[in-house]
């Protein structure tokens, strides 16, 4: 598990590639004078060292401990401000913003017009890649200027400055109404997870119309759009829309595709969109689309043109492998997929600082019920428990209890009768805690408890009763996300046709034609 609890500075040297550390290393040498050579030699004994620990950098005898803190505050900007000098010049975002620090330049010197007329291509560059933020600042900073540069044409300037600054106001300000739309959205999900009755799906509902009534979607540009899209996706996972968030992530991914040049200036957005819509894909058990997008996203990271940074591999690595273990989950072919599992493990050490809990436990989940799948119920257990036993409840409720019972299960198939007991009644405790006791969890808890007391000759007869009882909560819209996480169905069959679970779900995948 990722520590989120390390030294900002030593994590920030840490993620600087050996390019970058050259490039610091030039420029810490033009700044090097007699006084200020400490800096340089606290980076050299952060970069060789493999944890952060203050004894060694007080050892080294490079500065005392009252001046360390503004040191490592000196160092981390000096680090941030070599990284900036050294973009890459494809990055669009960073040539409008130093295209808008040379304006300033040129209007603190008194340059007028030589400012405006960088200001002016800086703004067809800006609303060229849908930065309508910049393009805003930009007509105010024309604004500025024009009511102290004073031409024989200011009336028709003034005109049209005031129109763009009025339309781009308007669209950010559309923009950052969906944006905050979204993310509360996102926020409930989190917190909560799916809708749980009646009454919730209405607060939704009411919240989600309130906030977008009276826009008009033809009038969208990209960002407008991108935002709407995003907005309405959360709104149907939340309330388990799942046809819903499958149309509105397609979308999403398609308004890219539309538009090639957002992908690479915009690629955070465009991975998240295709991880969306195959987590849709994924809800309605849509195989071959699946398959289809997983590796087109795939062949879109690979291509050279495709931005790359710590940030996007890390980003590229969540998507790409949790997709991967979902569509093997879908295939029931778990066997299969083992291999994919050391990878991850190895590749989540990698990306340690970038991933948080949520995104680790989500992998931990998944990679239990690939072992779940293939009957290695104590590794099954091993990775439940690494989920079981966190403690931050900030992460999603519902991960959390179903993690709970699918370890109750796989004990349950292990025989340790004993501990299956203590854990029923820890589980039935949590579950209360969490007001996430629905018909679901009851009855698996209540299934689960009475297998001692059933004859051996009985125990199919049970199963056979526990299958169509949840086939029929599983046509409950609040009681299906349960077997999202969890397919009991598939589990009962293996055992009433004494059959591999793995089995069960690949005949049916073979019988679904979707």
């Amino acid at each position: 598990m990722a520590n989120h609890q390390k030294d900002f500075l030593f994590v920030l040297i840490k993620s600087l590639s050996k390019s970058e550390k050259r490039q610091f290393k030039i420029f810490a040498s033009r700044l090097e004078t007699s006084s200020n050579t400490k800096f340089i030699e606290l980076f050299n004994v952060l970069d060789k060292s493999e944890a952060y620990d203050e004894r060694i950098i007080l050892k080294n005898g490079i500065i005392k401990k009252v001046q360390l803190s503004n040191l490592k505050s000196y160092l981390y900007k000096q680090i941030l401000v070599s990284i900036r000098l050294n973009i890459p010049s494809q990055n669009m975002r960073y040539q409008i913003r130093e295209q808008i620090d040379f304006a300033a330049i040129l209007y603190n010197k008194g340059l007028y017009k030589q400012s405006l007329k960088i200001l002016d291509k800086t703004k067809i560059l800006a609303l060229e890649n849908d930065e309508k933020l910049m393009a805003f600042e930009i007509v105010e900073f024309e604004k500025l200027i024009e009511s102290q540069y004073i031409t024989r044409s200011i009336q028709g300037r003034a005109d049209e400055l005031v129109v763009q600054a009025k339309d781009l106001n308007y669209r950010n300000t559309i923009s950052s109404k969906l944006s905050n739309l979204s993310l509360q959205l996102y926020g409930i999900m989190l917190k909560t997870g799916y809708v749980k009755s009646d009454e919730e799906h209405q607060y939704i509902d009411n919240y989600f119309n309130k906030h977008i009534a009276k826009l008009d979607e033809k009038k969208f540009g990209f960002r407008e759009k991108y935002w709407f899209y995003n907005a309405n996706l959360w709104r149907s996972f939340l309330v388990q829309d799942f046809l819903g968030s499958y149309k509105y992530a397609y979308k999403w991914v398609t308004l890219f595709y539309q538009n090639p040049n957002m992908i690479y200036l915009n690629p955070v957005f465009f991975l998240k969109g295709n991880h969306y819509l195959l987590e849709s894909l994924f809800m309605l058990k849509y195989k071959s689309k699946f398959k289809k997008y997983l590796v087109q996203l795939e062949e879109t990271i690979n291509d050279s043109k495709f931005p790359v940074n710590d940030n996007i591999a890390s980003l590229s690595f969540l998507y790409v492998y949790n997709n991967k273990l979902n569509f093997h989950i879908l295939e029931g072919t778990f066997a299969e997929s083992e291999y994919l599992i050391p990878e991850i493990l190895q590749k989540l050490k990698l990306h340690n600082d970038h991933l948080d809990e949520h995104h680790e436990m989500m992998f931990f989940y998944k990679i239990a019920s690939i072992y779940f799948g293939n009957e290695n119920y104590v590794q099954s257990i091993f990775y439940l428990e690494k989920i079981i036993n966190n403690k931050n409840l900030s992460m999603r409720e519902d991960l959390m209890c179903f993690a709970r019972l699918l370890s109750l299960i796989a004990h349950y198939e292990l025989g340790n009768d004993y501990y299956l007991e203590n854990h029923l009644k820890s589980t039935y405790k949590f579950l209360i805690k969490m007001n996430d006791l629905h018909e679901v969890q009851k009855e698996i808890i209540k299934f689960l408890k009475s297998l001692n007391s059933i004859y051996p000759s009985d125990i199919k007869k049970e199963f056979v009763k526990m299958r169509e009882r949840f086939i029929e909560l599983e046509k409950n819209t609040y009681e299906k996300r349960a077997f999202l996480y969890l397919d009991i169905i598939s589990w009962l069959e293996s055992k009433i046709k004494n059959q591999k679970i793995s089995d069960i779900i690949k005949e049916k995948a073979k019988l679904s034609n979707r």
